[in-house]
């Protein structure tokens, strides 16, 4: 059943790329595995995905320790700078970074393991409230201060865009980032690759990558509904 899930999705990533005239090697799909157990992860491993996707530090440490060293881990969840320390050398990418107070903190701890953290920066590009992220207007001057950190690197942007049961609605937030990623992208700034655009989820990447992104976080379509009891 989850290999299914897996290729129905691939199919529509294919799908999308074919309308919006871009090779499907542009787009990484990142399995979000947070909560599902190691077996799962397996099975989906079994079909030659390598990049998963997890909300919690310490599931992403442990789940490091226990599977083979080829996966690509992605912490896409909210991130407590207390957490950093779990994460640093394990994560191949951050994706949501939105203060720089958290930026520091990576910098440091990628100082004590010798090596340079990519990061992405989380944008609120929907203004939404109950999100994190930084607002669109200060995305700009927010790069340019956490650039100057060594041991990190900004490869690009990030947004969870509004729960909606029409994709459609979405687009013009997917729009809006893709126009300041390529606009930032342009600036050349030391230390800012602006590489990776990741955007879109279960209920609404095909959109995203209509528009662009580089990255898609997908975990109910693939894996099913999420247990957060445990």
């Amino acid at each position: 059943m989850l290999r299914d899930n897996l290729h129905q999705i691939q199919d529509r990533i294919q799908q999308a790329c074919l309308r919006s005239k871009r090779l499907p090697e542009e787009v990484t799909l990142i399995a979000v595995s947070k909560t599902k157990p190691i077996s799962m992860i397996e099975e989906i491993m079994a079909e030659q995905v390598v990049d998963f996707g997890e909300n919690k530090p310490q599931e992403l440490k442990k789940k490091y320790e226990s599977l083979p060293e080829n996966l690509r881990w992605h912490m896409i969840g909210h991130l407590q700078r207390n957490k950093v320390k779990y994460i640093i050398g394990k994560a191949c990418l951050i994706h949501s970074v939105d203060t720089v107070g958290l930026a520091q903190t990576i910098d440091t701890e990628a100082e004590k393991h010798q090596l340079i953290m990519p990061v992405l920066v989380e944008v609120n590009i929907a203004r939404e409230d109950s999100k994190f992220g930084v607002m669109q207007e200060n995305v700009l001057d927010f790069i340019k201060e956490i650039s100057k950190f060594p041991h990190i690197h900004v490869d690009g942007l990030m947004t969870i865009a509004p729960y909606t049961e029409n994709p459609e609605n979405n687009r013009k937030y997917f729009k809006e980032l893709k126009k300041l990623y390529v606009d930032i992208k342009g600036k050349n700034i030391d230390n800012v690759t602006m590489c990776n655009l990741s955007m879109g989820m279960t209920g609404d990447f095909e959109v995203a990558i209509e528009e662009g992104a580089t990255m898609v976080r997908v975990g109910t379509g693939i894996f099913g509904e999420r247990d957060y009891s445990i």
